[in-house]
């Protein structure tokens, strides 16, 4: 049979635009289909715009440091919501274009449509009404916040709710924030709100925010959110949610009504495969909808492959990407590559940031590790003059019998730039004494995780 395509992509996000560059650059013939703006979640409602909030928002507390400094601000400093938005919006564009050049300069051909399966190898697209085929199909669609407020059901007014697609084209800045979730994009928004000036609720069902991470680190997040003034309602979640005037009015479990501008939903994401009809294909979906994939990023049906947030693996951009080299590999190039998902480093962009490579405490107690703990816990130099309560905390796991660095945690400024490092590192099995015989760069945050000699505590896995 000959086809179209060598390979079509459905999604223009960052794992599809790299699987799509690669191939061409292979030497195969590809086309890609994005119904949206080039550039998926994470350039045009994510990571990027997400980031630039929080750049905006970090400037109220360095105007509240400078006057220890030296500096004096006249008059009470003011944020132009409206002039944000628009840099914003510029720089999301020009990031955009640079997407669809790197494509077009591969050779790609772009749809601007909604590509849905007709048949294992056919592609429908729905706006120019014309059917496509291809030799390998890649699905790269990600995902999409959910709205599924309720532990049985979908609460009543749900829908005056915004999430974090819609956050990023509010026509202006609220000034009373409700954030329902416990997962980093929760507590991000969370932070960006409340250092634009706003006054942040959060409410989450939990015990408390960043399931998953390290319980020291959870603690420690939410003891600054709490010394910031951010109100943070556990155990909690909404029962109605109602407007009444120009506010809204969301009512909890615990008979409580907080009254706000807006309420934002972060509450957890579903895969992008509702409408697909990936059933025509031959594709298994597993129990949330993500699309089944096995080592190698290949779906049930032989020359189908998924990668990036679709299949509900990690759901990190630089993950999305990397899946999106292994498979032109795999698929292209006679080169069967698995994704390797060991020491993928992680952020949290809340003010200041949680960064963190490798197994937490509780992981490593739970796969069989004995541990040693090294804990630091500090005033960083740049709030000593600023005068504020601000603290750094680090934390290292460690194997207890062979010394390898399992887990390093950091909450405090600038984390994320300085985990990046610690990622190579434990990539390398680096050991405590490899950490211990680096010498230090004084004076930085960072020279603390080679200066923390005092063991905190041991513990071994239970039974």
């Amino acid at each position: 049979m000959t086809f179209d395509y060598d390979l079509f992509v459905i999604g223009g996000g960052s794992g599809g635009v790299r699987a799509a560059r690669m191939a061409a650059e292979a030497g195969a013939r590809v086309a890609l289909a994005e119904e949206y703006r080039m550039g998926g979640t994470c350039v045009i409602r994510g990571c990027i715009p997400k980031k630039l909030m929080v750049y905006a928002s970090q400037f109220s507390e360095n105007f509240m440091d400078a006057p220890g400094y030296g500096w004096s601000i006249s008059g009470t400093p003011r944020f132009d919501w409206s002039a944000f938005m628009a840099n914003k919006d510029r720089e999301i564009a020009r990031l955009e274009g640079l997407y669809t050049q790197a494509l077009q300069t591969a050779g790609v051909t772009i749809f601007s449509d909604r590509a849905i399966f007709a048949d294992p190898h056919t592609l429908f697209l729905l706006n120019d009404e014309r059917k496509v085929t291809a030799e390998k199909i890649l699905i790269a669609t990600g995902n999409r916040p959910t709205r599924e407020m309720g532990t049985t059901h979908i609460i009543p007014g749900g829908d005056l709710c915004i999430t974090s697609n819609e956050v990023f084209h509010l026509e202006t800045m609220p000034k009373r924030v409700l954030v329902a979730g416990g997962g980093y994009i929760a507590l991000e928004f969370a932070h960006i709100f409340h250092g634009l000036g706003a006054h942040v609720s959060l409410v989450y069902r939990g015990e408390k925010p960043l399931r998953g991470f390290d319980d020291d680190m959870r603690d420690a997040v939410l003891e600054s959110m709490r010394a910031r003034g951010l109100e943070v309602l556990l155990g909690c979640e909404f029962t109605k949610v109602q407007r009444r005037g120009d506010q809204l009015h969301a009512e909890t479990n615990h008979g409580a009504v907080i009254e706000c501008d807006q309420i934002l939903l972060a509450i957890g994401r579903q895969p992008n495969t509702d409408a697909l009809h990936v059933e025509k294909a031959g594709v298994e979906l597993g129990m949330k909808g993500e699309v089944v994939v096995d080592d190698y990023s290949r779906t049930s049906a032989a020359h189908i492959y998924a990668v990036g947030d679709v299949t509900n693996r990690v759901q990190l951009t630089p993950v999305a990407i990397h899946e999106a080299m292994c498979f032109v590999e795999t698929a292209f190039k006679n080169n069967p590559t698995k994704p390797d998902y060991g020491h993928v480093p992680s952020a949290v962009f809340t003010t200041p940031e949680l960064a963190v490579v490798g197994m937490s405490e509780e992981k490593a107690l739970g796969m069989g590790h004995s541990v040693d703990i090294y804990k630091a816990s500090f005033r960083p130099l740049l709030h000593t003059l600023g005068g504020r309560p601000v603290r750094t905390s680090m934390k290292l796991v460690v194997d207890a019998k062979t010394g390898q660095v399992l887990g390093v945690h950091i909450f405090g400024d600038h984390a994320a730039e300085i985990i990046q490092a610690a990622a190579v590192a434990l990539r390398l099995g680096a050991t405590k004494k490899d950490f211990d015989r680096t010498i230090a760069l004084h004076p930085t945050a960072a020279e603390e995780l080679v200066t923390m000699r005092t063991k905190s505590y041991s513990k071994a896995p239970a039974g």
